[in-house]
């Protein structure tokens, strides 16, 4: 072993020579390398061989060329790169193919040679390393992808790109990602080719050599893999996410229409198809061709008729399609257009209007999600509709009696109106509800009860709790009491809690620090005041 690190670092010698010669690095800079470098070339020459060692070598290599660039900006020299830089580059590929060599497996240290390669090596030792990772991970879309894009954009191999792309959809032939990124591909492509032709054109030259006909300027060998892709994944979902990326591509408009009308077509039944046509509305002008500027009011005039058009949309689908996720697009889309900001009151009033109108619709037919009555509640509390809060808490509650958070939006009503029955309903809860789901109304009620109730009450609540709560859900309840103990008696309340919670296990280590914090800031406290 002691002769292959010699002979290594002997072949390091022209290099380093060089390095001291054109005065990149001293005589004491150069030996201190050389004895670095022999205990790396020893740890990765040795029988039991470990991944560290390899990436730590590699790592010190990078660093020293990083460096030697540095340098040679310095003092401005820029040759005897082939002597030195190059034989640097080639050394770590070396260690790179050992290392991938013996841990096939470790997807990582691929991408780490990918990235290297990318940064110091030439195009075509990339376009190996590509070759021998995904000979080995021919199962992981996501790096067929990589391998192609590279080819795409870095090589401008549109060819490459799509013979990747081929082989990768033989593996994975239900792959919806692979099948995105191959029409985005020949999007590209078409797209290229076009703007070759435009200046081809511009410059009156001889178009005998551009023999690409207009269907693939079009865009038609994208439309075939859209074709192929629908016919093997189905769903309104890649079907949207095809003709978002069609969108993208000015000169695809045949091509989105047919998406487009395949879409309606193929998924009259699902809820995205509906939300897609909805939404689509928006970017429709109402007069098109009236490229005049408008003012904030017709502005506003205008984006209200656009978002009429949209909800007229969403009408029509609720009658068709009447599900909890056909309305739950109709609300989202409510609740996003009522969070976009105007300056106009009409716009907004009109927003919050048709945001609690779908509300209202979805309830009567039962079709509200619990998160959606959470949604409602969170929009009403707000603006003090404290009535029709509590009636939608009620009705959450009637219908999702096992949930904690909608018996805690009840308490959220209840405390933000004042009612004096809030103690009653946190006990009703708690008959209702498993101990142990029941953290965020303790902690809820113990927080009013801090602002609203004297210290006894509040103590009492934070006893009841830790009694009520064990295990790990307890540990959040018992900081929050030591915290509101030093916060109401200081460091006595707090030392007299802490003592009495001592044999409450489990304790959170900042339960702990923050009792070690109270007692030094009251040693500091009694250490300044001696002294003053």
């Amino acid at each position: 072993m002691a002769e292959i690190i010699q002979e290594r670092i002997e072949d390091r010698i022209p290099e380093l020579e060089q390095l001291e010669r054109v005065g990149l690095f001293s005589r004491a800079e150069i030996k201190a390398i050389i004895k670095k470098a022999s205990d790396l070339e020893y740890k990765i020459q040795r029988r039991a061989l470990f991944k560290e060692d390899f990436i730590n070598y590699i790592q010190y290599e990078i660093n020293l060329l990083e460096l030697i660039q540095r340098r040679r900006t310095r003092i401005k020299y820029s040759f005897k790169k082939d002597e030195i830089e190059h034989s640097i580059v080639h050394r770590i590929q070396g260690v790179f193919r050992r290392a991938s060599a013996k841990w096939k497996d470790d997807v990582q240290l691929w991408l780490s040679y990918v990235v290297f390669c990318k940064k110091w090596a030439t195009k075509a030792q990339l376009s190996k390393v590509f070759s021998a990772m995904l000979a080995i991970h021919s199962n992981k879309p996501a790096l067929w992808i990589m391998a192609a894009k590279w080819e795409m954009e870095d090589r401008l191999s549109s060819e490459s790109a799509r013979q990747l792309f081929l082989r990768a959809l033989r593996f994975h032939p239900e792959c919806p990602k692979l099948y995105q990124e191959y029409f985005r591909m020949e999007l590209m492509h078409a797209e290229k080719l076009r703007k070759e032709k435009q200046e081809f054109e511009k410059a009156d030259m001889d178009m005998g050599s551009f023999d690409h006909s207009e269907e693939i300027l079009n865009g038609e060998l994208a439309r075939i893999i859209y074709k192929n892709s629908i016919s093997k994944i189905k769903g309104a979902e890649f079907h949207v996410s095809l003709l978002s990326i069609a969108q993208l591509f000015d000169f695809s408009k045949d091509l989105q229409k047919e998406i487009y009308d395949d879409l309606q077509a193929m998924h009259t039944d699902d809820p995205l198809t509906w939300d897609y046509v909805a939404r689509r509305e928006l970017e429709i002008q109402s007069q098109p061709g009236d490229e005049q500027p408008l003012t904030k009011k017709a502005r506003a005039a205008e984006v209200g008729r656009r978002e009429e058009r949209c909800c007229a949309v969403y009408e029509e689908a609720v009658k068709t399609l009447p599900t909890e996720g056909m309305w739950k697009c109709y609300i989202n889309f409510c609740l996003e257009r009522f969070s976009k900001k105007t300056s106009s009151e009409f716009l907004r009033g009109k927003r919050l209007e048709r945001t609690m109108i779908s509300f209202r619709k979805a309830h009567e037919l039962k079709l509200l999600s619990e998160s959606q009555y959470k949604q409602w509640i969170e929009l009403l509390l707000p603006r003090d509709f404290f009535t029709e809060a509590l009636e939608v808490a009620e009705a959450g509650i009637e219908l999702f009696k096992d949930s904690v958070t909608m018996w805690q939006m009840k308490l959220q009503v209840l405390i933000a109106s004042k009612s004096p029955d809030i103690a009653m309903f946190v006990e009703e809860a708690f008959v209702h509800l498993k101990p142990q789901v029941c953290l965020p109304l303790w902690i809820s009620w113990a927080e009013w009860s801090e602002g609203a109730q004297s210290h006894e009450d509040t103590e009492a609540i934070y006893k009841k709790a830790i009694l009520a709560i064990t295990g790990t859900s307890s540990v959040t309840l018992k900081d929050k009491y030591l915290d509101w103990a030093y916060r109401i008696g200081g460091n006595k309340k707090a030392r007299t809690v802490f003592k009495s919670l001592q044999e409450n296990r489990p304790f959170s280590v900042d339960f702990f620090r923050k009792m070690i914090q109270f007692e030094k800031e009251q040693i500091f406290g009694w250490t300044t005041s001696k002294k003053n």
